[in-house]
């Protein structure tokens, strides 16, 4: 079975003006339909450079791909033009970013944001946009959406605007979604919630997800497989639980033993 997603051998620089810095060297990973695959790692590991390579967001320059092809449905998308990519971007290929204050513009009514993702890429009439970003923001657990779509990012709580982003997103139905820490800036309870949020819209849509963490215990609860990179290279991949009961690497039980444990006296 081809893969949905298939990077082989990828390298990525970044060619700053004192040195030229290897971000990615040699990587190499496989995404399935309906698939789970989570990236972990240490902050500067080449995870979210990685999973910015699919749809080509690294800014060049100073990124320079210089190695390796990124398979979308078996079409290198590093080879495509850059229509084409606009294409790809929220329609086959969606992406959740960390901070959601980041992601939506302070001076739009969220609802219309999420709208505004169809009639760039799929060409929707702005009223029918309308009405799919109010099922959308219903989709995604928000509460009275026809109200909230009329409010401005600042209005709502961070775990509603990461809401908001997810339906962003999703309005496309892509079969893929990067999920780029995407509960890292939520508090513990709401990060509960936006992950219980993705995992009942993965099953329900059938779409892949590329989960980038650093918290293992999300990688344990969600993924499927995981992949371990360090120093921008992939260390270790497997099951999870291969990985986590049986991990090849020294890297990979550093990071287990680093992860917090409850003790109970």
């Amino acid at each position: 079975m081809n893969a949905l997603l298939e990077i082989n051998n990828l390298c990525v620089d970044f060619a700053l003006a004192t040195e030229t810095v290897a971000a990615v060297r040699d990587v190499s990973l496989r995404l399935d339909a309906g698939e789970t695959l989570a990236m972990v790692g240490e902050s500067g590991s080449g995870k979210s450079v990685t999973a910015s390579s699919v749809l080509r967001l690294n800014p060049v320059p100073p990124c320079v791909y210089t190695g390796g092809e990124v398979l979308l449905d078996g079409r290198d998308v590093l080879a495509l033009p850059e229509r084409d990519m606009r294409r790809i971007r929220g329609n086959d290929v969606a992406m959740v970013f960390q901070d959601p204050m980041t992601s939506l513009n302070p001076l739009k009514r969220v609802g219309e944001q999420v709208a505004e993702v169809l009639r760039r890429h799929q060409s929707t009439a702005r009223g029918e946009s309308r009405r799919a970003a109010i099922r959308g923001l219903e989709e995604v657990g928000i509460p009275d959406p026809e109200r909230r779509a009329r409010q401005y990012p600042h209005e709502l709580s961070g775990g509603l605007r990461q809401r908001v982003v997810i339906a962003m997103a999703l309005v496309g139905r892509p079969r893929l979604l990067i999920a780029d820490e995407p509960t890292t800036a939520l508090d513990v309870t709401v990060q509960r919630q936006i992950l219980d949020l993705l995992l009942d819209l993965q099953e329900r849509h059938g779409m892949a997800v590329l989960m980038i963490t650093h918290d293992l215990g999300v990688v344990a609860e969600v993924a499927d497989r995981v992949v371990v990179m360090n120093r921008g290279a992939v260390v270790e991949t497997g099951d999870v639980e291969d990985v986590f009961d049986n991990p090849a690497e020294d890297y990979t039980r550093q990071l287990l033993r680093a992860t917090p444990r409850l003790e109970l006296a």
